[in-house]
């Protein structure tokens, strides 16, 4: 599940807090990296697990009306699709989201005006009403119900990035991607295979930990030399007139040009210039894209950049 983007922001984070704080242990920095991504793959089996507790919080819903002092026929008799869907029968027995929920003890029972409040929401959308409403049943619907009011309702809930907020620091910015990979998961839901359908793993291979742990120690082992290079293509700037932030994402891009031949040089500027709109300055986006062509154009004419 954790894939490249992630891990670009995460170390980005973690070296501007290793320098902030003296830059004094890098195998401690590295801890604290993994932890990070490690977290960020906890919000993901959260989040699974809020439709199963907002599907409960329907039945409680419902429950609840039956039991009044003078029930209507439709709350006696009521329309049960929602909270009988397959998709999240199948998702609450997971026997890994289980082993997860049970491991970590993790769940939404603390915010319970969150849910209930989520619950309202959807059961007051036209996708809830329109779903309510058809005279066709099957588990595609079912999936596909969830995967719109996730995408519609969740994917953008300023309501619930304070929840998560609240919970820990962590999740401030994995939110957007992680939402990401569950909309894929619902997707990848086949009724056939039940309880034991796979969640997406942590990793998808070592591969990935390996760039993240290369990333990480490069940009900070090499520093000397990145930065030299960044000062020699900034001549009309003091380098420490330069965001701070400006100069540890262009260390960080240095690093992964230079050391992965197998990642365009595109694409790895790219992906530098989007993480700077994100957490730097306004004008910081155009100024680390000239700087990093500048030192790329430099290094070519050098013979000192290989790519595949």
């Amino acid at each position: 599940m954790i894939n490249r983007v992630l891990i670009r922001l995460k170390i980005v984070q973690i070296i501007y807090a290793y320098y902030q704080n003296g830059g004094k242990n890098l195998d401690t920095a590295e801890k604290e990296l993994f932890f990070s991504l490690s977290k960020a793959y906890d919000l993901y089996n959260y989040l699974l697990l809020l439709m199963v507790e907002v599907t409960k919080q329907a039945n409680k819903k419902l429950n609840a009306a039956k039991n009044k002092l003078i029930p209507t026929k439709e709350e006696l008799f009521p329309n049960t699709k929602f909270v009988e869907n397959r998709f999240i029968a199948q998702l609450e027995v997971n026997k890994q989201l289980l082993d997860f929920a049970g491991n970590q003890k993790k769940t939404w029972e603390n915010e319970a005006d969150f849910v209930k409040s989520l619950c309202e929401q959807i059961m007051e959308s036209d996708i809830y009403k329109e779903y309510m409403a058809s005279e066709t049943s099957s588990y595609e619907e079912d999936r596909e119900v969830w995967r719109k009011i996730y995408k519609k309702i969740i994917f953008n809930n300023a309501e619930l990035d304070q929840v998560l907020e609240d919970q820990s620091l962590y999740w401030n910015d994995d939110k957007e991607i992680v939402d990401t990979f569950v909309l894929k998961t619902i997707k990848r839901f086949e009724e056939k295979n039940g309880a034991k359908q796979e969640l997406l793993p942590e990793f998808k291979d070592d591969e990935d930990q390996d760039f993240a742990r290369r990333l990480f120690r490069r940009a900070i082992l090499n520093s000397d030399y990145y930065r030299h290079l960044i000062s020699e293509n900034t001549k009309n700037w003091d380098l420490d007139r330069v965001a701070f932030m400006d100069v540890i994402i262009m260390q960080i891009a240095l690093a992964e040009v230079l050391s992965f031949p197998n990642i365009p040089v595109s694409v790895s500027l790219n992906e530098y210039v989007e993480i700077a709109k994100l957490y730097s300055t306004p004008k910081s986006g155009g100024f680390i894209n000239g700087t990093l062509d500048g030192i790329v154009n430099q290094l070519k004419k050098e013979n000192k950049l290989t790519k595949n």
